[in-house]
């Protein structure tokens, strides 16, 4: 009883700054919630930083143009900031997002995007793209390691938003975010795409027009830079 009262104030914490039209959704996952929490090992070194773990649910659920899916947090020192693919700005750029990058400077050329950080917290607060991680946590130097923790959670998540905002759209790269199509009623809502870590990029991602298929999807022009 004491460990459980433990994890609800735990939780309470974490959650305190969700934007409200996440509440109700949060309130009917809470045993999710609270098991995900009990089975993380707190006494090791788990990244984000707490404060960053629910980051990405401040914004308004209605205010979502597009779901970008990613897998885990970074698992290094100061890297993971609570948003998918996104680093603090003062971190080398990781070469997953690197390539988002390089891909996104192939297709605009006319646009003259220069990136020079990798903090996209900018595509968050202002384009309104809702960068998800598949899990929310990881221990450092330990990749992966949360994400079967997170995995139904994240799914209801998905789930959610395709029933309650029906006009934004689902950028899915690589196999695992591909999966996750069985959340999403409107399947024509869903972009598919290679995802673009090194090991994968060079097999269709780079001049892929994915980042075209967005704006036409949405009918208007993404401003990409930071």
């Amino acid at each position: 009883m004491i460990d459980k009262i433990k994890y609800i104030i735990l939780l309470d914490e974490l959650i305190s700054n969700i934007h409200e039209s996440w509440k109700n959704f949060f309130i009917i996952n809470n045993t999710i919630l609270l098991d995900i929490l009990s089975a993380i090992d707190w006494n090791k070194t788990i990244f984000p930083k707490k404060i960053y773990i629910f980051r990405v649910f401040n914004m308004d659920l209605q205010d979502i143009k597009i779901i970008l899916l990613g897998q885990d947090p970074y698992y290094n020192i100061n890297q993971a900031n609570g948003l998918a693919f996104s680093v603090n700005k003062k971190e080398k750029i990781p070469p997953s997002l690197y390539n988002i990058f390089r891909e996104i400077k192939i297709e605009f050329p006319e646009r003259n995007y220069k990136f020079e950080h990798g903090d996209i917290s900018r595509w968050f607060l202002e384009e309104k793209i809702f960068l998800l991680n598949s899990a929310l946590t990881v221990e450092a130097l330990n990749p992966g390691c949360h994400l079967k923790l997170w995995n139904d959670f994240i799914n209801q998540v998905i789930k959610f938003i395709s029933i309650k905002n029906t006009s934004c759209i689902f950028l899915l790269l690589g196999n695992s975010a591909k999966l996750k199509d069985k959340y999403i009623e409107d399947k024509t809502r869903c972009i598919y795409g290679i995802h673009p870590s090194p090991l994968s990029s060079h097999k269709g991602f780079f001049n892929s027009e994915i980042f075209k298929k967005i704006e036409e999807k949405l009918g208007y022009q993404i401003n990409w830079n930071l």
